[in-house]
């Protein structure tokens, strides 16, 4: 190791922010973590609603990338993708998936993991006219996860579609964008203490009802 190289391993950080206590939690997992959502809001963290999604393909391969989550309902979190991108058909073919909040200005994580299900057609439309109109020429231009020849291209096909729909204000929602739902079975709740002595509470769906329990940091 030269010596401008930085030694990541005694990097070193004391969280001392709180704790977390069984006692502390609301009952319903999705209502504490909503609770902490509003929190990360109000303390204005970078990008509170990125999330890591991770997903496996057909053969047992994990991939995870950020998205943003775009909604709570029905006690499940929703995003929104191409539907023909690496995650998509990962979802499409295992509609299991593991999701994580990390807030280190509150010296939080949460992990989530459920089973994901396609929002129907009419949610996804809707969603789809929400969005600023040029993300939604974004959307429908780019064959996301597939192999381009250039840079160039991409902006052309952004350009052409633009072009096409000048004076428009929104662009039909294409069959291969929509949303996912995932529905929680388990929600860890996870705040830093010092000593690397975290908090960590897990809540577990069993027999239709969540189990609180404590686990070990």
């Amino acid at each position: 190791m030269s010596q401008h190289d930085v030694d990541i391993a005694a990097l070193r950080k004391e969280y001392i922010r709180g704790g977390l206590d069984e006692s502390a939690v609301n009952a319903d997992p999705i209502v504490q973590f909503s609770s902490w959502l509003n929190e990360a809001i109000t303390a204005e963290v970078l990008e509170p609603t990125a999330m890591v999604l991770s997903t496996v393909s057909a053969d047992g391969a994990p991939s995870s990338r950020v998205v943003l989550l775009k909604g709570i309902d029905d006690g499940s979190l929703r995003f929104y993708t191409n539907y023909d991108s690496r995650k998509g058909r990962e979802l499409t073919l295992n509609p299991r998936a593991a999701l994580l909040f990390f807030w280190p200005e509150l010296e939080r994580q949460v992990r989530i993991e459920g089973t994901v299900s396609r929002l129907s057609p009419e949610t996804s439309t809707a969603y789809f006219h929400s969005r600023p109109f040029e993300s939604q020429l974004g959307a429908a231009s780019s064959p996301q996860s597939q192999v381009i020849p250039s840079r160039e291209e991409l902006d052309q096909r952004f350009a052409a579609l633009a072009a096409a729909n000048a004076g428009r204000t929104r662009i039909d929602r294409p069959a291969h964008w929509g949303g996912f739902a995932l529905m929680p079975h388990t929600i860890e709740f996870w705040q830093g203490r010092a000593s690397r002595m975290h908090d960590r509470i897990r809540f577990r769906k069993s027999e239709g009802a969540w189990v609180v329990e404590r686990l070990a940091p």
